[in-house]
């Protein structure tokens, strides 16, 4: 019996790790931009504002981690958002302020490219399951789409 025990163990840790979460949350979206990661993130920069929305605040772990003297590939998380959202967002749902402002994340490849990330308004709102809330999250995605689409022009 310790026998199969200890053969089932073996076979039961030799198998892969797996992580909780196999797949990205619903509504995310991951994209290879084809351009340099730098120039992207101007490109980007320069979308958000076209498109009349404001950048709360750029987090960087790329510089976080020079600080310390660790040198990691281009890493941003630009935060955007647009006080006439906010107020809608809030009038629909104090709650779902936590949700905001909506995060674009930028990694720089090995190749020196930028690589895209972030998740859609409308599933980053829908949990809420509130009409107004709703409908303002799919006005988001048409804006983010866009900034998206001209940012890789």
């Amino acid at each position: 019996m310790r026998f199969l025990i200890l053969i089932s163990l073996s076979i039961i840790l030799a198998l892969p790790a797996q992580a909780e979460n196999k797949a990205p949350y619903s509504g995310t979206k991951v994209m290879q931009t084809g351009k340099p990661f730098a120039g992207y993130l101007n490109s980007l920069k320069s979308a958000i504002r076209s498109n009349k929305m404001g950048i709360v605040s750029i987090a960087c772990a790329t510089c976080g981690a020079k600080a310390i003297g660790v040198t990691i590939p281009g890493n941003r998380v630009i935060m955007i958002y647009n006080p006439h959202f906010a107020v809608r967002m809030l009038k629909a749902s104090v709650e779902a302020g936590v949700e905001a402002p909506l995060r674009l994340y930028v990694t720089e490849n090995i190749d020196g490219t930028a690589k895209l990330s972030y998740r859609l308004p409308s599933h980053v709102f829908a949990p809420y399951d509130i009409a107004a809330l709703n409908t303002m999250a799919k006005e988001l995605d048409t804006i983010v789409t866009k900034i998206i689409s001209d940012a890789g022009k």
